[in-house]
């Protein structure tokens, strides 16, 4: 079974995958968001993803890496995570009552197999119309420093989230209903999953 490392050191990343039954290395990427005008939300977030999976894959180029990069946009303002709590302040007042796209983009890389594939994911969130008061009590409960858009889908969500039209984990970070058959076809399973051979392929039949 193909070695995966995941280019990423979130929790929630690392949690997802563990929740899908993969054991993956973790590595946290040496390499710098970019962050433009210039770029779509989507091709931004592939650029991101792929900056982070190919920092780790030319030190381990017998693996999977995959690198994933989230971003909020609202319009053609793009959010990544904020400086500060007064940022993330900010960020929530923009976003309270109103529809916007979490973009998740996905990068796998196996460099000796000269293999990248690119993907990404969009996901609709409306908040709620929250108050001064609720925004503050929001932030007391949840670290917002280390989230795109300074908000987590999996932690106290119903307090500010009204609806999420699409992927859910994707808004946590990690779009799992992609990401699965993309390891897949890399070569890699599950644990406690066999690959399947040609002479069980035969005797199903």
């Amino acid at each position: 079974m193909c070695r995966l490392i995941l280019a990423s050191s979130s929790p929630r990343r690392i949690q997802l995958l563990r929740e899908a039954k993969f054991d993956p290395e973790v590595v946290c990427p040496d390499a710098a968001e970019l962050t433009c005008d210039y770029l779509s939300p989507s091709e931004l977030a592939r650029f991101n993803a792929r900056l982070k999976a190919a920092a780790v894959a030319v030190q381990y180029p017998d693996a999977v890496v995959l690198g994933a990069d989230t971003i909020v946009a609202l319009g053609s303002e793009v959010f990544g995570k904020p400086r500060d709590f007064d940022n993330a302040r900010q960020l929530l007042r923009k976003l309270v009552g109103r529809r916007h796209e979490v973009i998740t983009g996905v990068a796998l890389i196996q460099a000796n197999a000269h293999r990248v594939t690119l993907r990404a994911v969009s996901s609709a969130v409306t908040f709620r119309a929250l108050s001064e008061a609720q925004i503050d009590a929001y932030l007391k409960l949840v670290n917002p420093l280390d989230k795109a858009g300074a908000y987590a889908a999996q932690e106290s969500a119903s307090v500010i989230i009204q609806r999420i039209s699409g992927s859910f984990t994707n808004v946590v970070g990690l779009p799992m209903e992609l990401v699965r058959p993309l390891l897949h076809e890399a070569g890699v399973r599950p644990s406690g999953v066999r690959p399947s051979s040609k002479t069980d392929r035969r005797s199903s039949r």
